[in-house]
């Protein structure tokens, strides 16, 4: 069977029944093709435009499902709470509120939607979750076992087996059942964040990125996903990236306060190692995306199709990939080389923007403050052996990619706190050796 059209994302919308295969069958097409969303998105405005004023139950139920899935939680739960007591309607409900942070009630909602009789083991499950961040790991270790005689094979009971054993501070074993789960559901939004941080706290910061990456690429997002995603990308001084990921954090929740305070420290470390030139070369790449696609030569039939995806722009073309180009109707080889060559003349391509977002300027470096003296430039651009460490603070200033004195005082106490084997006496090793340099410290001591 020929892969789901893009359109289609308005078809399941409109389908009724709205049950759960309708949402099956819309999960489907997403995860094939992440630049969907954005069909999503506009299949919601034309809902709400279509049925102004008092909506039905159903409505509600369409609207909030999408609004789950889009990661816009209060507004999915505005509109689960008028969708009803079925099954679905509850179990978003519950996804909604776990994303929340409200645990206790997600929790009722998942065993509400058990009890109606939706999907009662993977809701139930959902609910261990629950009970697990609420803090009652017992009930939900009790739960889970209970549940395993007929759910111990499934991805979701690998995940949540995954996160007690986690909570214990198993994490190799944790690893491994978090491997199981995407050995069945290989785009599971919570096995890839765990995955993720796990790898950052044993210093594989590479692999760590790249879970974080494939985490986000499927709603719902952990607001944790963006953040964690942005201290790394702050360590790579990629800090544009680092922003943009404090910024999705922001437009959830404006008040959050370490995406705030995360943000703010970010915008004045890219002050401080500003490079005009890689500023320029992103303004110009900007421009270019910002180009409607009908400013270039194509054929008909690439424009009609391009049309019909909702690809206005050279940026949005960066954004899709060639399996969604080609899985359009009457979008074939021929169109396919005619946008790859316009695209490789602007010196961009399909996908640019899905791997590695939308900066294409070289990596940034960093430049000596002006305003500091000679002789403190020399001290901090002193290599950090020089403070003649332990072996344990040693390894913890290599796995967090601190090479000089400088680097060592743009962290905080906290920062280093966060390495695996770093305690307290290794804290006050350094601030001791810092004092005893120059009357150093650490950020915001």
């Amino acid at each position: 069977m020929a892969e789901v059209m893009t359109t289609d994302v308005r078809a399941i919308m409109d389908r009724d029944p709205f049950d759960a295969s309708a949402v099956a069958d819309l999960r489907e097409v997403l995860g094939r093709d992440p630049s969907r969303y954005k069909t999503l998105r506009d299949s919601v405005y034309a809902i709400q435009d279509r049925e102004q004023g008092a909506m039905k139950p159903t409505t509600h139920l369409r609207l909030g499902v999408a609004d789950v899935l889009l990661g816009q939680y209060k507004r999915a739960l505005d509109h689960l709470n008028k969708a009803g007591d079925q099954g679905l309607a509850l179990f978003f409900r519950g996804l909604a509120l776990e994303n929340l942070e409200k645990w206790a009630e997600a929790s009722a909602a998942f065993a509400a939607a058990a009890k109606a009789g939706y999907d009662p083991k993977r809701s139930e499950l959902h609910r261990v979750g629950a009970l697990r961040r609420s803090g009652d790991i017992e009930g939900a270790k009790a739960l889970l076992a209970k549940l395993e005689p007929t759910a111990g094979n499934s991805a979701e009971f690998h995940y949540q087996n995954g996160s007690l054993l986690s909570a214990d501070g198993e994490l190799i074993a944790a690893a491994a059942e978090f491997e199981k789960t995407l050995a069945s559901e290989r785009d599971h939004s919570g096995a890839l964040f765990e995955l993720a941080y796990i790898s950052d706290l044993y210093g594989n910061d590479e692999a760590a990125v790249e879970y974080y990456k494939q985490c986000l690429r499927r709603p719902p997002v952990p607001l944790a996903a963006w953040i964690n995603l942005g201290v790394l990308y702050e360590d790579e001084m990629r800090f544009r990236d680092a922003e943009q990921c404090y910024r999705q954090v922001l437009n959830f929740d404006p008040k959050h306060p370490r995406a705030s305070l995360f943000f703010k420290d970010c915008r004045a470390s890219r002050d401080m190692y500003y490079d005009e030139e890689a500023e320029r070369g992103y303004d110009r790449l900007r421009q270019l995306l910002e180009i409607p696609v009908t400013d270039f030569e194509l054929s008909v039939r690439s424009r009609n199709c391009l049309r019909k995806m909702n690809i206005r722009t050279l940026g949005d073309l960066t954004r899709t990939t060639e399996i969604a180009l080609l899985a359009s109707k009457n979008f074939g080889e021929t169109s396919l080389l005619e946008i790859k060559e316009m695209m490789t003349s602007k010196g961009v391509r399909l996908g640019m923007a899905l791997e590695a977002g939308e900066r294409a300027a070289g990596g940034m470096h960093a430049e000596p403050i002006e305003e500091l003296s000679q002789e403190e430039k020399a001290l901090l651009s002193k290599p950090i052996s020089e403070l003649n460490l332990s072996v344990r603070a040693r390894k913890c200033m290599t796995k967090l990619g601190i090479q000089t004195v400088g680097d060592l005082v743009s962290r905080t106490g906290d920062d280093l706190l966060e390495c695996k084997n770093f305690g307290v006496t290794s804290l006050n090793e350094v601030r001791e050796k810092l004092t005893d340099l120059n009357n150093l410290k650490l950020k915001n001591e």
